[in-house]
């Protein structure tokens, strides 16, 4: 089972991994491999969304659902110092 700074690191690695291949898709349109890698990359980000969600509540007040009652008013919110994971040897 995954706990929540681990989901947090990688959903954070998937999504900059999507957002660079898709900075790169904007030039290279035909390129079917670096295509593949894409919606493989932003399928399985889906999946560990999804899978956060359902053990630690919402990451987004306005495209996560929510169960009863309205959670994203819960803390910590993700701005929150202490929703974020720290990486190894990182300076504070």
């Amino acid at each position: 089972m995954h706990n929540r700074n681990e989901l947090l690191k990688q959903l954070t690695a998937l999504d900059f991994m999507a957002v660079d291949l898709q900075l790169y898709l904007d030039t290279h349109p035909n390129d079917r491999e670096a295509l593949c890698k894409y919606n493989a990359i932003v399928t399985q980000a889906a999946m560990l969304r999804s899978m956060y969600e359902r053990l630690y509540g919402p990451l987004y007040s306005f495209r996560s659902c929510s169960q009863y009652p309205w959670q994203w008013i819960n803390n910590p919110w993700p701005w929150n110092y202490s929703f974020n994971f720290s990486l190894a040897g990182e300076e504070r």
